[in-house]
């Protein structure tokens, strides 16, 4: 039998008594309804997972070894603004990703951040740098936050984009943090339900269905709302997946605004399967979401860059080319870029 760790009985220890502490955004307002129970949000299928098994799977001890760190070569942006008739999508890290079109600089779920965690001794640490500076950044219009676990909604980041700008840019973010962003003293947001809608500079984000869950800490559990973005700039459709397990609601979303020109899609942080599957798909479902969707081209995110599961660091992408070969899907349609590749399609 493996001994129990002392390091992991102070991290939990450290992780209680500062949750415990903490003062989360949560959302009371709304009336009941299929995805809100008044006082918690609901995905249509239920996740199965508690804190028993999240400590079963760390007790299982089963992660693969990351490098400690790899070096890549972080770059420019290479215009400041993109008009006419291509987009350009440069994948920063993780979920990170800079897109623009149509003279918008928009940008999802901004991490720079050495941590992706409450604490900044303790938590996930990148082994990579962003691809891109964080000073090199050019003017943010719209940041798209998909939900609020800290590998998506990273304070110390939005901050700092702020502040480099003369304008700060607009957050489109889930229903209930608005006490969390007001706290910080960021004050240009809109919360928003699945299935609303928000207009700016002739693009239209739609916030829309995913399945997973929110929380920055042990007592805030789905007290703020999580969710995908669909991006129409009239002349065709972007869609960010942010994070999620595989449900049917990618077909409804694939019939109701597909067909999408481009789809930022999870392909990392999945296994073990039997705690991930409801809330990370794997490469294999990635490639069924890509079809769902009805996407010409998709970029994989939310890997290579923080471990927060037990896959290996070149698994998804191994995976993945796998699973896009058996599919019959070129691998001229599903790209994955390491930090600071951008990629240029042509649209309408």
């Amino acid at each position: 039998m493996k001994e129990f760790p002392k390091s992991l009985i102070y991290y939990l220890i450290i992780i209680i008594i500062l949750s415990a502490c903490g003062l989360f955004s949560t959302y009371h307002k709304g009336k009941k309804t299929k995805n809100f129970d008044g006082s918690r949000f609901l995905n249509r299928t239920p996740m199965p997972n508690n804190f028993l098994d999240f400590l079963k799977w760390k007790l299982s001890f089963s992660a693969k070894a990351w490098p400690e760190w790899i070096n890549i070569n972080q770059k420019k942006i290479v215009q400041e603004r993109v008009f006419g008739d291509k987009a350009v999508f440069t994948f920063v890290n993780h979920s990170t990703v800079l897109i623009q079109v149509s003279g918008t600089n928009i940008i999802t779920d901004p991490v720079w951040s050495e941590r992706v965690s409450p604490y900044k001794f303790i938590g996930p640490k990148r082994h990579k740098d962003p691809g891109v500076k964080l000073e090199d950044l050019p003017q943010i219009d719209i940041i798209l936050i998909s939900h609020n676990h800290y590998d998506h909604l990273d304070i110390d980041t939005l901050l700092a984009i702020n502040k480099k700008q003369d304008t700060d840019p607009i957050i489109l973010i889930g229903l209930g943090n608005d006490k969390l962003l007001l706290d910080e003293g960021i004050q240009n947001f809109k919360t928003m339900d699945w299935n609303e809608s928000f207009k700016h500079e002739g693009i239209t984000y739609h916030f829309v269905e995913s399945q997973h869950w929110s929380s920055r800490g042990l007592f805030d559990k789905n007290k703020t709302l999580w969710g995908s973005f669909v991006i129409d700039y009239g002349q065709g459709k972007f869609f960010f997946a942010g994070d999620t397990g595989y449900f049917e609601g990618f077909k409804e979303i694939g019939n109701k605004f597909g067909p999408f020109q481009l789809s930022l899609i999870p392909i990392g942080a999945y296994e073990p399967r039997w705690f991930m599957k409801f809330q990370h798909i794997n490469p294999k479902e990635s490639v069924q979401v890509f079809k769902d969707l009805r996407s010409q081209y998709a970029i994989g995110i939310h890997w290579g860059t923080f471990q927060l599961t037990d896959e290996a660091l070149d698994e998804p992408v191994r995976h993945l080319n796998t699973e896009l070969e058996s599919a019959a899907v070129s691998r001229e349609r599903f790209y994955y870029l390491e930090n600071g590749e951008h990629l240029s399609i042509p649209i309408k």
